[in-house]
């Protein structure tokens, strides 16, 4: 039978937990299947609470001893925790419990990875760990003995004793449960020191399985550019005498920011360039700031409950943004993170899962790690740093810092700290956290007597819950450029608070031509009736690197939507204004590199969608074919010195410089590879020295429908490694033949190294066969079939990645009637599956209400 319809929990009805707790004392006597917890937990009464109730979360626990103040009692114990009567004063809680690590599939509290015991704690594991209120806006002190036959026995803060089968940790600065952990096992340290701007010496250890020891500089490095950068940026210095980053080949997210001991998805922090790429590199060196930089926008500053939660990850994304725009190119940042958003965050903000950044409420707090709290969440941080100005916003962070150390917080403690600085009423910006959508900016334009006028409109559509939409606060940044392509009028950012807003720039000579949303200065879509011709001229002239970035992505779409519905031939102003921004040899190898890409397939059928046509994958995928075809002979004769670019002399660095230069080059044999058939591609394999090049030749001849001898070989050399084995699967489901895509994904589930249990195998070719467009929407519903029964399958075991993987059909009322009977058949068969975990249970039901 299915459980009980999920409990759904409203932001409204928030209130504080009845009890403070003072400290908190954890022994674990560690066992792979009868793990012993003993806790030690002294509670006062709350003096701001209502509700005393003593209630104390706990799933899967076997109690084993409770006692208040000495004296053993027995409480009241359901699946999902236990209720005592306890003094009206301060009292000492005692519990021991047994918990089966070994057994712990979900990875979820306390478990095991390949003999090494782990734990994952946020949002709401710590409840499979003891007994305790697991909520975030109750911290305390914790100190932490672990007993176990394990040579490494880590927990958070400084170590404060070790002996023989036994070691001690005291963190001193209070925390919530959410960021515990605990890892022990065979393990070696890679290690590093750290300075403080204060003098301090930090000792930092990257702690991974033997065989990974030559995998960690880069991760080191990283660490200590984040700690770097964070106090000279923001002023924040870290807190501990160590800091402990540990590899786990079983982790459902990328990493875990708990106090002084991170715990990372190996693939998020091991590297070297024989086994990974420029884009794991810089990918590694973002996620280790971004855990890193929680530990004061997260961890020293928390948030107040889980409906709070962009208050430290839209944060801490916007930080470790401004830290990879430091590190590398910010215009390139830029273009990726609007990228990024417009893959996953728009199409979750106009569909059946669209929410708030605040949410109102949940059923499963898991299933709200989502792209609108983190990516948009990052944006709405940016766009009011844009409002107020860098200085205001420093000084704000400053005032955030000082006045709420040590507290949990909400949206409007973040709010009033800038109110506060800058004067500024942000009734209005509010709006951008509690209303769900993507606004859309209409743009309408006016030229009389050396007077342009530009008028904007903006609506956001009706989402779930939510029909009515207030006008946004929204900064919109432009820049004017005269006829000639000289900057008329330097970037202005309007403020647009209204449904419709006019702005007039007086005493022009002629018509200008408007770059409007510079530097992607707001999360909305832009609708601007522009010809080709003005978007050719923003293409050659714009001085902005994003707008520039956008109207050849504008052009791409524009005649990619004319290939589709008029069987129009390839645009030449396109074709003719990549060839001249690939020839600019002034410009970043990286930024060119991105002006080749095109929109994606679930792109343009969202676009499709929105002017009223239903898209046929089949049909977008042709016609993007055929443009990369066009593309690659227009540009033919530039294609060898670009792929050349990539042969960088010297030994391999990941740093910008290198990795743009491969980018480029690797972009160039991707073009070479439709003309030659691969000829290129197989002597790129052979020469190939690093990841990058060789994993770039590899997809080209996958692509080309050839290189099995090199699919083999790449096997015989790597299945040792279990991150490179991940591209290897991956690979060859995100480069096959639409049609053949179902199928490859199938097979490749029936191969011996698929262990489905693994979050990053599982996701290596599900996650690729959901990003295959057209592969996955095959007429016949083969690659909808293939997902859903995986999920059955993996619901029970993992329901956390199970959940997320069902947004691959999010979108199904998008396409045409017979794809949605298909779809909506896999979602009820998924729905009616027996005891559906309450995540999985919330994402099916939102999708199918949509």
């Amino acid at each position: 039978m299915r459980d009980a319809a999920p409990t759904t929990i409203y932001l409204k009805d928030y209130t504080p937990f009845g009890y403070l707790v003072d400290s908190v004392h954890l022994t674990f006597d560690l066992d792979a299947h009868a793990t012993r917890v003993t806790s030690r937990i002294a509670f006062r009464p709350n003096p701001d609470a209502t509700d005393r109730t003593f209630f104390l979360h706990g799933e899967e626990l076997k109690l084993i001893r409770a006692a208040i103040d000495g004296a053993e009692i027995t409480p009241d114990v359901t699946d999902k925790g236990l209720t005592a009567d306890v003094p009206d004063a301060p009292f000492l809680w005692e519990a021991e419990v047994e918990i089966d690590p070994g057994n712990n599939t979900a990875l979820e509290g306390l478990y095991m990875s390949n003999s090494m015991y782990c734990t994952q704690c946020e949002a709401e594991g710590f409840r499979k760990i003891t007994f305790y209120p697991d909520r975030p806006d109750v911290m305390s002190t914790f100190t932490v003995r672990i007993n176990g036959d394990l040579p490494v026995l880590l927990s958070n803060g400084n170590p404060s004793g070790k002996g023989d089968g036994w070691a001690e940790w005291v963190d001193p600065w209070p925390k919530p449960a959410y960021l515990f952990a605990l890892v022990a096992g065979d393990l070696i340290a890679h290690p590093g020191q750290f300075t403080t701007r204060s003098g301090r010496t930090v000792e930092l250890n990257l702690w991974v399985r033997p065989g990974d020891e030559g995998k960690c500089a880069f991760g080191m490095e990283a660490l200590k550019k984040s700690m770097k950068w964070d106090e000279d940026v923001y002023g924040r210095e870290y807190d501990l005498d160590v800091f402990n980053i540990v590899a786990v080949d079983d982790f459902n997210m990328g990493a875990m920011e708990n106090k002084g001991l991170n715990i990372f998805n190996s693939s998020a922090v091991l590297a070297s360039p024989e086994t990974s790429t420029d884009a794991n590199f810089e990918r590694i060196e973002a996620i280790i700031a971004h855990e890193y930089f929680h530990n004061w926008t997260g961890n020293r500053i928390t948030c107040r409950d889980w409906f709070q939660l962009c208050l430290k990850e839209g944060l801490t994304v916007f930080r470790d943004a401004q830290f990879t725009s430091d590190m590398r190119s910010a215009p390139v940042k830029r273009i990726h993170d609007a990228i990024d958003l417009r893959a996953r965050q728009f199409p979750e903000d106009n569909g059946p899962l669209s929410h708030p950044v605040r949410p109102e409420s949940f059923q499963e707090i898991n299933n709200f790690y989502t792209a609108t709290v983190y990516e948009k969440g990052a944006e709405v941080i940016g766009m009011l740093k844009r409002l107020v100005g860098d200085a205001a916003y420093a000084k704000a962070l400053d005032l955030y810092f000082e006045r709420h150390d040590g507290q949990a917080c909400t949206i409007e403690d973040w709010l009033k700290v800038f109110e506060d600085t800058t004067g500024r009423d942000l009734t209005r910006f509010k709006r951008w956290y509690s209303q769900s959508g993507t606004p859309r900016i209409r743009v309408e334009e006016n030229w009389a007597d050396g007077t342009y006028t530009l008028t904007l409109k903006q609506r956001t559509d009706p989402t779930p819950g939510q029909e009515e939409k207030l006008p946004q606060v929204i900064p919109v940044a432009v820049g004017l450029l005269g006829p000639n392509g000289d900057e008329v009028r330097a970037t202005e950012v309007l403020e647009l608070t209204q449904a419709e807003q006019s702005f007039a720039f007086t005493g022009l000579a002629a018509k200008p031509t408007a770059s409007i949303l510079r530097d992607f200065s707001a999360p909305v879509i832009l609708e601007h009736d522009q010809s080709n011709a003005e978007r050719a001229f923003l293409l050659a002239h714009d001085t902005d690197p994003f707008n520039r970035w956008q109207a050849g992505r504008d052009l791409a779409q524009d005649t990619l939507m004319r290939m589709i519905l008029q069987d129009a031939a390839p645009d030449t102003d396109y074709l003719d204004g990549v060839l001249a921004v690939l020839r600019n040899d002034e410009l970043d190898p990286a930024y060119r590199a991105l002006m080749l890409g095109l929109p994606t397939q679930s792109e343009l059928a969202a676009a499709l969608h929105d002017r009223g046509h239903t898209p046929d994958p089949m049909a977008i995928w042709a016609a993007v074919e055929t443009l990369r075809q066009a593309t690659a002979q227009n540009v033919q004769d530039l294609l060898p010195r670009l792929h050349s670019e990539a042969l960088v002399d010297g030994p391999y660095s990941p740093d910008a410089e290198q990795s743009g230069k491969r980018a480029l080059g690797s972009a160039a044999l991707a073009l070479t590879s439709r003309l030659d058939g691969g000829a290129m591609a197989a002597e790129a394999y052979d020469k190939a020295d690093n990841m990058t090049l060789q994993l770039t030749a590899l997809s080209c001849l996958l692509r080309a429908r050839k290189g099995e001898a090199q699919l083999d070989a790449f096997y015989d050399q790597w299945q040792h490694d279990r991150l490179v084995m991940d591209k290897w699967f991956g690979l060859q489901v995100a480069m096959a033949a639409p049609e053949a895509t179902p199928a490859i994904a199938a097979t490749l589930t029936e191969h011996s190294d698929f262990n489905w249990k693994n979050p990053n195998r599982f996701r290596a070719v599900m996650g690729a066969l959901a990003m295959n467009h057209a592969g996955f929407h095959q007429p016949d519903g083969a690659g909808y079939a293939l997902l859903a029964d995986w999920l059955i399958r993996l619901d029970p075991v993992n329901p956390q990645t199970t959940a997320r993987m069902c947004s691959a059909f999010q979108t199904w009322k998008r396409y045409d009637p017979d794809r949605q009977a298909l779809m909506r058949a896999q979602l009820s068969r998924i729905a009616e599956t027996p005891n559906l975990s309450r995540d999985t249970t919330e994402m099916v039901s939102r999708i199918l209400g949509a």
